[in-house]
């Protein structure tokens, strides 16, 4: 044990500690972003739950780097190789994962409107949709303060009272029917909520990867000193 680098030994306790509180923000903003508004899991039949399958990966990433942080903090103060040993296993299995979840929120942002037409084409006319679609885009277009999927309120043949345009903002609206409705589709902005998050996602994804390749150095180091 004498050997072992003081130094090294309590960067490694306050790294972890720090790591640990990551973790614990990782989780919280990847919940918030599940549990938001932006988070629709389908309208009627049509699911678009893969766009949050960055998120959920983010979920499972940050409850784990909690665990692993508490892991790595006693590995450091009770000078435990297997702890440590442990902790660079899991830092690194999470490493790869996190970067796959970088990934795929790279991957999904810039054709989120597209997929998400293709995927709304057969809701289109909606007043031809059951009673409970409609309800669905309803709660969408007063969510969103939009109207209609792919065409904004062309897509209705009696344009709902969710439509209708409360904003003060003249390019939020438009005329249609004699009244004032929302301008864009919720395709549009739905895209728009859905590409911010993902840009969040990667954000995260990658910035945190820089800290844990640290982490993996500082417990590679400690490591080695604790066997010498």
């Amino acid at each position: 044990m004498a050997g072992v680098n003081g130094c090294i030994k309590y960067s490694m306790f306050v790294f972890n500690f720090l790591f640990w509180l990551c973790g614990s923000i990782i989780l919280g903003v990847s919940i918030w972003l599940r549990a938001s508004k932006e988070a629709l899991k389908q309208i009627g039949d049509v699911s678009i739950s893969e766009f949050y399958t960055a998120v959920d990966v983010l979920i499972a990433v940050g409850a784990i780097i909690m665990v692993l942080g508490f892991l790595g903090c006693c590995g450091a103060i009770r000078e435990s190789k297997c702890m440590l040993l442990l902790f660079f296993i899991g830092l690194l299995l999470i490493l790869v994962i996190q970067i796959a979840a970088g990934v795929l929120g790279v991957m999904y942002q810039p054709q989120t409107e597209s997929t998400l037409k293709k995927k709304f084409e057969e809701l289109v006319p909606l007043d031809n949709q059951p009673e409970d679609v409609k309800k669905d885009v309803a709660a969408l277009q007063e969510t969103y303060k939009c109207c209609g999927l792919l065409k904004g309120y062309q897509d209705w043949t009696t344009i709902p009272p969710s439509c209708n345009c409360k904003d003060k903002d003249e390019n939020e609206c438009t005329q249609a029917g004699g009244r004032q409705v929302w301008a864009k589709s919720c395709t549009a902005k739905l895209a728009s909520a859905l590409q911010k998050n993902l840009v969040i996602v990667a954000g995260v994804a990658f910035g945190l990867a820089v800290i844990e390749l640290l982490g993996l150095i500082f417990s590679m180091i400690l490591y080695c000193q604790i066997n010498k």
